[in-house]
């Protein structure tokens, strides 16, 4: 499936950004133009059943919505002929990222408190996010208290945009932790994760990831602290 894009920036230097779920590719709002300020041409984009993107096919949602059919999308959808210097994955994205990371070879991919865990993260019931499709302007502000006020009108009409079933498609499809980096791979995480435990992460870096955190941001990283976000990129963009 080719999926909608958005891009800022020119040249050779290509950046692909993968948002997670509920969202689309305006979470990057701050973090596409702060790397084009770097050299890089972004290329962002809505995953199936996200944002501007069509929904996927099938009787069920997990035929829709299978996890290896996000995948296919990023490497359908990426123009040919383009070298990749850096790949982002935030939440879902970070499991569309791993399973499509050895087709895509990017210089880099940074995971951003990835979702690999998501079946075994506690208290997650995929009810919850569908019940969210509804909720106000004034319950994102109270769960987002960071956040600038432009998040909270994007996460209004990227929840608008979604298609729920996602959600539903996701119990029963295995992720798990990667057992090694297919490139060289930084993970990074909201503090005290609810995806990643301290233990996962110990067990990440044993097996040649490297992790960081950055301190007080919650799952969406890049909108609780854009700062602390770069920051946290140090190195790799």
């Amino acid at each position: 499936m080719k999926l909608n894009t958005q891009e800022w920036g020119t040249g050779d230097r290509v950046a692909l950004l993968v948002h997670g779920i509920m969202s689309d590719h305006r979470t990057w709002r701050r973090v596409g133009p702060a790397l084009a300020e770097r050299g890089y041409r972004v290329i962002a984009v809505d995953q199936r059943g996200h944002g501007l993107s069509p929904r996927g096919a099938g009787e069920t949602p997990q035929e829709r919505y299978a996890l290896e059919a996000y995948a296919e999308d990023l490497v359908e959808t990426l123009p040919a002929g383009v070298s990749l210097e850096l790949a982002v994955g935030h939440s879902l994205g970070g499991i569309t990222l791993l399973r499509a990371v050895e087709r895509l070879a990017p210089a880099r991919a940074v995971y951003v408190d990835p979702a690999w865990q998501f079946g075994q993260a506690e208290g997650v019931d995929p009810a919850m996010f569908v019940e969210f499709r509804h909720a106000t302007r004034e319950q994102i502000a109270g769960l987002n208290p960071r956040w600038e006020a432009e998040d909270i009108e994007v996460e209004l009409a990227t929840l608008a945009a979604w298609d729920p079933d996602s959600a539903l498609a996701m119990p029963g499809q295995h992720s798990g932790l990667p057992v090694a980096p297919a490139v060289p791979s930084l993970v990074v995480l909201a503090d005290q994760s609810f995806l990643v435990s301290a233990e996962d992460a110990e067990l990440l870096r044993r097996r040649g990831f490297e992790v960081r955190t950055v301190p007080g941001a919650g799952h969406t990283v890049h909108r609780d602290d854009h700062e602390g976000f770069l920051a946290a990129l140090e190195g790799w963009i």
